[in-house]
């Protein structure tokens, strides 16, 4: 009961994240997906990205129809983007596969240590980009792929850095990365779910695969009324602001993360 309550808590967390900061799903559930199925040892890191792939679909899924259409019309035109997404979460969810579980944990904090240094150092995040908007290079789409399902960052952790010193409004590239963090997450969603070998070793009831179905539920329904509410009467941050509280999630996610590996 404790742990349920816990991970409820942690779904709210998740579904401001996901609706003011495009990421939640993956991002903020996976530390704490290594914890609450810590008792699984090596396989704790695997199940949580598999756990989060599915927690990416759905909460991107609903905070891309409650996103305004004049919003994502923005993405017309990036039909290949899409599909190398696509492609891109499906191999890195294979590859997930095929890797001890301390590997993509650590692989999880490395990545977010140097995303954060990113987004501080080089100009065009923090700063606001006068020259307009570009979209995302299409080729662009394989790596970022491959590297959210590979780590279960979420798209978002990529997509929005990139889009921001593309010249988007942090409200407009939160708000981007949802569909296109569902492109990536529904393939890596279906390569866990079919191809995970089966339950971890060890696991209680409950379990699709490497997919911990109850821990799922209990984050979405922290989750989902959260979004849907935000993603209609959100809070309207100014653009530097909106910046900083993202890299500020940033490093609480990383200190959260490599408390849980070592705890």
């Amino acid at each position: 009961m404790v742990s349920a309550l816990i991970l409820v808590l942690v779904g709210i967390a998740s579904g401001i994240t996901t609706a003011l900061f495009g990421f939640g799903g993956g991002f903020v559930a996976v530390p704490v997906l290594v914890w609450a199925d810590g008792y699984l040892g090596d396989d704790a890191a695997r199940v949580a990205v598999a756990t989060s792939s599915v927690l990416m679909v759905v909460g991107a899924a609903v905070a891309t129809s409650a996103t305004p259409r004049p919003v994502l019309a923005e993405l017309r035109g990036s039909g290949r983007l899409v599909a190398l997404l696509a492609i891109g979460g499906a191999a890195g969810a294979v590859a997930a596969r095929h890797v001890p579980g301390d590997v993509i944990a650590i692989g999880f904090v490395v990545y977010l240590v140097a995303t954060i240094a990113s987004v501080t150092v080089r100009p065009g995040f923090l700063d606001a980009q006068a020259d307009g908007a570009r979209p995302l290079p299409a080729a662009t789409g394989l790596p970022i792929g491959a590297v959210a399902s590979f780590l279960g960052v979420g798209g978002s952790v990529v997509t929005v850095p990139m889009m921001r010193r593309n010249g988007h409004r942090m409200a407009v590239a939160t708000a981007l990365a949802n569909p296109l963090t569902l492109a990536v997450a529904l393939p890596a969603t279906g390569v866990f779910l079919l191809l995970s070998g089966g339950r971890p070793p060890g696991a209680a009831a409950g379990f699709a695969g490497a997919v911990d179905v109850r821990a799922a539920v209990a984050l979405l329904i922290g989750s989902l009324p959260v979004i849907v509410y935000l993603r209609r009467r959100g809070p309207r941050l100014s653009d530097a602001a909106h910046a900083r509280w993202y890299v500020g999630l940033l490093v609480v996610v990383t200190v959260a993360m490599t408390a849980a590996l070592f705890s």
